[in-house]
């Protein structure tokens, strides 16, 4: 309404100011007036029907051309009506408006006799009807180059929502792959400490009481875990409170494990490089997660874990459980290798699971590594575990039970 309301001002005012220096023209009357607020007052419908204002407004304004009236500013809102018709997409409409005028114009000048028109027959020169040509390209281009813009920044704000929708969905991805780990892991450990200390309670409450710390120890660091993986929904700015776990926390996997029967012997071949935090964070969690498949999905007593340094390119983390399979359902959701293929995928990496002829299950992954840090020594002997067989603590007391 405030834009429509401007375009008649300027209309009113700049037609009626020309009209008295140009002779020739007819005066402007009631009629006159009407069509320069006629066109302005379609103005206020170019959003809702852009084509039928652009029509309108063409209309308007090649009636005044033909009343005689003088020459000025009433091309105003006809600009403005080709302009919105171009930037809402209506682009043939809105260019047949431009030569519609124009042709109107053409015909008053070079073809209608003067004695069939109202107004002398202006007298204009090649380069004035050049200038009027590319006057009427110039407001075409203007209104495709403003088109062009708004659809280029339309699109660029689409990309932006996708972008930031793709980054919400794989944080949100990263965030159940780590809690699935996390409380997977843990909560597998607490089970079966839970069912030792219930089964030694009454009759050996010293062995009992180790479950316990067992349990306390392995509940403990799981919710600093997982107060460091939602500590990412804190806000921006905010960093996590602790360092991600990697391999050099292999240790303390293999203890926990021991604790609950399961023996790991670890074999590191090659030198050892340092990783990217991701990278290693990816190959300590496939580890977790296929000793936690071993504890809740086999009857076996031990693992191994084998890492190969071997290749300057790429880290490959083996991990054999010898079988068999535990009869019954474990209560798994088939969600852990999924998570473990994700993780390796994000990093260019693959991953191998199969179950061998003997009643076995191997996960191998092949990780590639893009930095070569300097190397440090691991030999190819165990860095971790106990003997395969062995057990300790709680756990051996419960089968002896």
């Amino acid at each position: 309404m405030a834009a429509a309301a401007v375009v008649a001002a300027v209309q009113v005012a700049g037609s009626t100011a020309a009209g008295r220096h140009q002779s020739g023209r007819v005066p402007l009357d009631a009629f006159g007036y009407l069509l320069l607020l006629l066109g302005p007052a379609l103005l206020v419908l170019r959003r809702r029907w852009p084509v039928a204002v652009v029509a309108g407004t063409s209309l308007v304004t090649a009636v005044y051309l033909v009343a005689g009236y003088p020459y000025g500013p009433v091309f105003l809102s006809w600009a403005v009506a080709c302009c919105v018709a171009v930037g809402a997409g209506h682009r043939r409409a809105a260019w047949a408006g431009l030569g519609g005028v124009y042709l109107v114009h053409a015909l008053l000048t070079f073809v209608v006799p003067a004695d069939w028109q109202r107004a002398a027959r202006p007298s204009v020169t090649w380069w004035q009807e050049l200038g009027l040509i590319a006057w009427l390209l110039l407001v075409g281009s203007v209104a495709e180059i403003v088109r062009f813009r708004r659809e280029q920044m339309a699109a660029h704000r689409e990309y932006r929502q996708q972008l930031e929708q793709r980054r919400a969905d794989d944080e949100r991805l990263r965030m159940a792959r780590e809690l699935h780990d996390i409380l997977a892991h843990s909560l597998s450990l607490i089970n079966i400490q839970a069912g030792v200390a219930l089964a030694l309670i009454d009759k050996r409450p010293e062995q009992a009481r180790t479950a316990l710390t067992t349990i306390r120890a392995t509940s403990k660091e799981a919710l600093g875990e997982v107060r460091q993986v939602l500590g990412t929904l804190r806000g921006p700015g905010e960093a996590p409170r602790g360092p991600a776990p990697g391999l050099d926390r292999l240790d303390e996997l293999t203890e926990q494990a021991d604790n609950v029967g399961l023996a790991v012997e670890v074999y590191e071949e090659g030198g050892r490089r340092a990783l990217p935090a991701g990278l290693d964070l990816t190959a300590f969690r496939i580890v977790q997660e296929s000793l936690t498949n071993v504890i809740r999905h086999s009857i076996a007593r031990q693992a191994a874990v084998v890492l190969d340094w071997r290749d300057p390119e790429s880290l490959v983390v083996r991990i054999d459980d010898p079988g068999p399979a535990a009869p019954g359902d474990a209560g798994g959701t088939g969600s852990g290798l999924a998570g473990m293929r994700e993780r390796a995928a994000a990093f260019g990496g693959t991953i191998t699971a199969e179950r061998s002829p003997d009643g076995g299950f191997r996960v191998r992954a092949v990780l590639p590594t893009s930095e070569r840090p300097g190397e440090h020594p691991a030999g190819g002997r165990p860095t971790g575990g106990r003997p395969a067989g062995g057990r300790s603590g709680a756990a051996g007391t419960e089968e002896s039970e």
